[in-house]
C-alpha cells in the first residue's frame, strides 16, 4: 500500500484515512520519502518540514483514534508556495531578499487548513516574488517539469504544479496574478483554478499585483480541487478585498453533467501564435462537450488582445509600490554598505532583487511616473473596463467560456527566458480573466506528439466556480 499512498488522489486517500486502512503518519512519510527520493531532480521544494508534518500526521491519528470528527482533509499532505507566510517557517517568495524571513503569523488560508488538519510538507519553489512564467527566476533554483525533467514546469506557482505531478504533495497551494496556477498547471498536466477575485483571502499571501492576485489550488483532478476549494473560501475581515459571499458547497451537485449549457468559443484565442496541436486539442474538446448535451458557439471578446500590455501595466505597478517596503530597513536582506540610507537602499535593492524583479520595478515606476501616467496606467485601466464589459456581454448569453491554458506546451529550460516577449505571451490566455477578477480553471484535455500535456481553460462569471467544477468534472470522466 506504501508505495501507491503518493499516486492517489485527495478524495481518495481521504478515504482510507477515514477508514483506518492508513494512517496520517504512513501517508506522511509516504511523501515525505517521495520527496527525497525525486525531488533532487525536480526542485519542487524550497524546504521540507518533515519534522512538523510527522508531528502534524501523529496528532490526526490520535484525534482519529479518539473517535473525533474530522475534516476530510484531515491527515492529508500537501504542500505551500513560499509566498504564503507560515508562522515559524521561512517564507522566502524565492528570493534573496526575503531568505531568512520567519513570519510571526500564519496566512488565514494556513489557519483554514490547520483547523482542518491538514499536514504541511514544506514550502514550495517559485519564480521570485512570483514574477515570472518558467520558474528559471527563483534565487534558489531552477524548477524542473517532471513530465520531462528537460523542459519548464511554467511558473510562477511551478513548485507548486511540479509538486502535484511528481507525487511530492497530495495537493498544493499557489498563487495566481496572471495565470501563475493555471499555466503551470496546465504544462504539468494537472488541475488549477484561479478563484473570484475575493473568494479566498489574501491574508497573509506577499503581496505582487494587490488587485490581481488569489490564491488557489492544484490538484490531480477534479473533485479534489473541489474539496480543497470549500476550506478555504470564505469571508475573511482581515483582507479588505475579501467577499462577504455564502458560497455553495463546490462538491455537491459535481456530477450533474452539462447538458443544455451554453458555451462560448472566443474567435480571438486561436489566431496566431497557437501550436496547432494545443489549437486542434482546444477544439477537439468543444466537439467533447457537444456530445456531452452542450451547445458550443464561436463567440467575440474584442478587446481581449488588450489584455496582456494592459496587464503588465497593472501589475508591475502595483508590485512597484508593493515591494517598496523591501529596503533593507524594516526586514529582511541588508546589504553590507557604509554610507548613508540611501546607499544601504540602492545597494539592498540592488543585491537583493533579481533581474526580473528589478525590471518589474523599473516599468512601473515609469508607468505610473506624473509625464506617464495618462499614457500608459490610466489607458490599462480603461482597457481593464473594456475587457470587464466583453466578458459580462458574453456571460449575458453563454454559462461558461472555453478557451486554451497556454499557446504551447512546456518548452526547455532556458529556451526561451531571454526573450521577455515570447515569455509575456505565455500568460496571454490567463491574464484576462485576473484582469476581469473572475474565476477561470486549467485541467489537463489531450497530450502533444512528444506526449507533453496540453491544458484547456473554463472561464465563468464571478461567483461560478460550482459551475465550472461541474463542467470540469463532466470533461474529465467522459471516458470513465
Amino acid at each position: 500500500m506504501k508505495d501507491k499512498i503518493t499516486k492517489m488522489t485527495v478524495s481518495e486517500l481521504s478515504g482510507h484515512l477515514a477508514a483506518k486502512d492508513i494512517s496520517a503518519v504512513e501517508a506522511a512519510t509516504a511523501y515525505i520519502d517521495n520527496i527525497n527520493l525525486v525531488d533532487g531532480d525536480v526542485g519542487a521544494y524550497i524546504r521540507v518540514t518533515a519534522e512538523r508534518a510527522l508531528e502534524q500526521a501523529a496528532e490526526v491519528d490520535r484525534l482519529r483514534a479518539a473517535g473525533e470528527k474530522l475534516s476530510p482533509l484531515a491527515g492529508i499532505p500537501a504542500g505551500i508556495k513560499d509566498n504564503i507566510c507560515t508562522n515559524g517557517i521561512n517564507t522566502t517568495c524565492g528570493s534573496k531578499m526575503l531568505e531568512n524571513f520567519i513570519p510571526p503569523y500564519n496566512a488565514t488560508v494556513i489557519d483554514r487548513l490547520e483547523q482542518r488538519h491538514v499536514v504541511m510538507l514544506g514550502k514550495l519553489n517559485m519564480d521570485e516574488f512570483a514574477m515570472g512564467s518558467t520558474n528559471e527566476y527563483s534565487y534558489f533554483k531552477p524548477v524542473h517539469n517532471p513530465r520531462d525533467l528537460s523542459r519548464v514546469p511554467g511558473g510562477s506557482s511551478g513548485g507548486a504544479a511540479a509538486a502535484v505531478a511528481a507525487d511530492e504533495a497530495a495537493f498544493t497551494l499557489g498563487s495566481d496574478t496572471g495565470g501563475s496556477v493555471r499555466q503551470p498547471a496546465a504544462l504539468c498536466g494537472v488541475v488549477g483554478i484561479k478563484p473570484t477575485y475575493g473568494a479566498v483571502s489574501r491574508n497573509g499571501l506577499v503581496a505582487f499585483a494587490s488587485s490581481l492576485d488569489q490564491i488557489g489550488p492544484l490538484t490531480k483532478d477534479v473533485r479534489d480541487s473541489a474539496m480543497v476549494m470549500e476550506a478555504i473560501a470564505g469571508h475573511d475581515a482581515g483582507d479588505a478585498t475579501s467577499l462577504d459571499y455564502d458560497w455553495p458547497s463546490f462538491t455537491q451537485g459535481i456530477e450533474q453533467g452539462v447538458q443544455g449549457l451554453r458555451i462560448g468559443l472566443p474567435k480571438e484565442n486561436f489566431g496566431d501564435g497557437i501550436a496547432a496541436e494545443v489549437k486542434e486539442a482546444i477544439l477537439k474538446a468543444a466537439t467533447v462537450y457537444e456530445k456531452l448535451g452542450a451547445k458550443v458557439e464561436e463567440i467575440s471578446l474584442p478587446n481581449i488582445n488588450y489584455a496582456l500590455p494592459a496587464y503588465y501595466a497593472i501589475s508591475s505597478a502595483e508590485a512597484s509600490s508593493n515591494l517598496a517596503r523591501f529596503d533593507g530597513i524594516k526586514y529582511g536582506f541588508r546589504a553590507d554598505v557604509d554610507g548613508d540610507i540611501d546607499d544601504i537602499y540602492k545597494a539592498t535593492r540592488n543585491e537583493g532583487f533579481g533581474m526580473e524583479v528589478k525590471s518589474r520595478i523599473i516599468l512601473g515606476n515609469h508607468v505610473l511616473s506624473a509625464e506617464n501616467y495618462d499614457a500608459y496606467y490610466k489607458k490599462a485601466m480603461q482597457v481593464r473596463t473594456l475587457i470587464i464589459e466583453d466578458f459580462n456581454r458574453a456571460f449575458e448569453h453563454y454559462d461558461f467560456i472555453l478557451s486554451p491554458a497556454t499557446p504551447t506546451t512546456a518548452f526547455k529550460l532556458g529556451e526561451k527566458h531571454r526573450d521577455p516577449l515570447v515569455m509575456f505571451r505565455c500568460n496571454v490566455y490567463t491574464v484576462p480573466s485576473n484582469i476581469a477578477g473572475i474565476p477561470a480553471l486549467s485541467l489537463p484535455c489531450a497530450a502533444d506528439s512528444q506526449g507533453l500535456p496540453i491544458g484547456m481553460q473554463l472561464i465563468g462569471k464571478s461567483f461560478s466556480e460550482p459551475l465550472l467544477y461541474r463542467a470540469a468534472y463532466a470533461f474529465e470522466q467522459r471516458g470513465n
